[in-house]
């Protein structure tokens, strides 16, 4: 059992404990593998940009399950637009963590008054991620070929997904 809550500044060091194998990995977001946890915070809790909210799943002991960023996709006349990130911890793989964030951060886009909500770079090798959001109601627009360096696999595309909300 979990439950999904506005992330705190005492969560970061389980965020950070979530975000770093996943930036490590370099296999599903295009952030420099090498990222530290100074700029890893600035990019995920303590973002300039006001638009920012995160969310964590945390289980009944407060240990944290998973984050998730949600935020306007672009500023100005592309504000309307939400984009989110989402990251589980390996532990809580399967455990319907994801799916849970994934509907928390919809339902929050929605009442935020987003009229849609746009991934601009979902792996195409993240096969589990793209079938996850495709139940969510995304679909994909377009994969721009060879847009990701995937570690092993190479250059890859880069869905571009969408759901009107």
């Amino acid at each position: 059992m979990f439950t999904v809550r506005p992330a705190t500044e005492s969560d970061w060091p389980g965020i950070w404990a979530i975000m770093e194998p996943v930036v490590r990995a370099g296999a599903t977001y295009c952030w420099d593998t090498s990222m530290t946890e100074g700029p890893a915070r600035r990019e995920w809790l303590d973002s300039p940009d006001p638009t920012v909210r995160v969310y964590v799943a945390a289980d009944n002991d407060g240990a944290l399950l998973g984050t998730a960023q949600l935020h306007a996709n672009r500023p100005g006349s592309g504000a309307h637009m939400a984009n989110a990130s989402f990251m589980v911890a390996a532990v809580a793989s399967g455990r319907g963590v994801a799916r849970t964030l994934g509907e928390y951060v919809l339902s929050r886009a929605r009442a935020q008054g987003y009229r849609a909500m746009q991934f601009n770079a979902v792996v195409e090798t993240n096969v589990r991620a793209v079938k996850l959001w495709e139940s969510l109601g995304f679909r994909i627009l377009t994969t721009v070929p060879g847009a990701f360096n995937h570690p092993d696999q190479g250059y890859v595309g880069l869905h571009l997904m969408f759901r009107e909300l």
